[in-house]
């Protein structure tokens, strides 16, 4: 079995090159949560929202990918974005800023993203920007948590729910090596 693997390899290698090979171990996993932002009694007030626990299916995703856990070199955030799903018409323009966090059980929580000053005239999305922080361990879990640090700088007179959209980049070893 060895044997065979390795020409496979060797002959994948000839003929793809090293570079083309390593790229079939990249790719992206996605994840879409919902969040609310509650109508606010206060400005310039940090209130905390939190995502539903997300089960990462992460096994499958890296099964449907040719890769196992053992094989993750490291996994990044990409992009997260807010789109506000409710109130119709809102904007993000009653953010002064926001702090995205994730957690995972045994994992200290940690800031993946982030927008420190929301500009005026935003749409219903939001992109954050994102660490450059190495999070294979958070996504290898069974599931994970987001928790949105909010600022308003204008009140809100309705609750504004969300949809969390991350891209996570993943890059495995190819074939063990």
């Amino acid at each position: 079995m060895l044997r065979k693997t390795l020409c496979i390899f060797l002959t994948a290698l000839t003929l793809y090159g090293c570079d083309k090979l390593d790229e079939l171990t990249k790719f992206d996993i996605e994840y879409s949560q919902r969040a609310t932002i509650p109508s606010s009694t206060g400005i310039d007030l940090p209130i905390d929202v939190f995502t539903p626990e997300t089960e990462t299916d992460s096994e499958s995703e890296f099964e449907v990918n040719d890769t196992r856990k053992d094989l993750i070199e490291e996994i990044k955030l990409t992009q997260l974005e807010l789109v506000i799903i409710s109130p119709d018409g809102a904007d993000f323009s009653f953010l002064e800023s926001i702090s995205v966090f994730i957690s995972a059980e045994g994992l200290e929580e940690i800031q993946i993203a982030s927008q420190t000053s929301v500009p005026e005239n935003t749409s219903n999305r939001l992109v954050l920007d994102t660490s450059d922080m190495d999070l294979k361990e958070y996504i290898k879990k069974d599931r994970f948590s987001l928790r949105l640090n909010t600022v308003t700088d204008e009140l809100i007179s309705t609750d504004h729910e969300l949809e969390v959209n991350s891209t996570f980049f993943v890059d495995a070893k190819i074939l063990g090596l």
